[in-house]
């Protein structure tokens, strides 16, 4: 808290200056482009190994970077505030793209992978029901990184998983008919800092280059 406290200090003395005029303008609307779902890990920070502003990005995070996917008429099957995060950057704000971003050593793919009915924590252990699919698809022979070891083969499928939730979401949905909106899957490697992006034509996570980041910009309109 010490930390947090002097931070605070040494932003007013040192950065505020230089962010006078962006926080002015995101005073008045934000017009964030991307909406980042990710854990809530302290050590997976979007905004530093993305190096983005404020106002860049929309961000959803919770336990294991998990989306709870609607039901056959479009009701939350789970935490009504991530709907209603997702429901309003869609319907609200200018986002046309969302990332799911895992994350190796995460501590919700470790106990998923080790068996949720043994975690003692009541609503963590009924929170990860929402990447048990992912689970059950890798124990079926899912394609994975074999150099990885299992929780973070898990993670990664977890993040594919999470994307099939999104898009039981009607919002999503209805963006996605409409091609107004792109789903990404991502993944940070913490040992290295490192960011991979899921391309499908390779049934793979790719590092993010120089060169992935290319190709993926070529694919996008304008």
């Amino acid at each position: 808290m010490k930390k947090l406290i002097n931070g605070i200090v040494e932003f007013r003395r040192k950065a505020r200056p230089e962010y006078a005029e962006v926080f002015a303008k995101l005073a008045l609307e934000q017009k964030p482009d991307t909406l980042f779902i990710a854990c809530s890990d302290s050590r997976v920070v979007p905004n530093l190994f993305a190096s983005t502003d404020p106002g860049d990005l929309f961000v959803i995070r919770n336990v294991g970077n998990l989306v709870c996917p609607c039901d056959h008429d479009g009701r939350v099957q789970g935490d009504e505030s991530e709907v209603a995060a997702i429901e309003l950057a869609l319907a609200w704000l200018p986002v046309v793209d969302i990332v799911v971003c895992g994350h190796s050593e995460c501590g919700a793919m470790r106990a998923l992978a080790a068996g949720r009915e043994d975690v003692r924590l009541p609503h963590v252990r009924s929170w990860l029901r929402h990447g048990e699919e992912a689970l059950r698809l890798l124990k079926a022979g899912a394609d994975s990184d074999k150099s990885l070891p299992l929780y973070d083969q898990l993670s990664q499928q977890n993040v594919l998983q999470q994307l099939e939730h999104l898009r039981t979401h009607p919002t999503v949905r209805d963006r996605l008919q409409a091609g107004t909106l792109r789903l990404h899957a991502w993944w940070f490697d913490i040992r290295h800092a490192d960011v991979y992006a899921f391309e499908p034509e390779k049934g793979r996570f790719v590092i993010l280059d120089e060169e992935e980041a290319a190709r993926m910009m070529a694919r996008m309109p304008g």
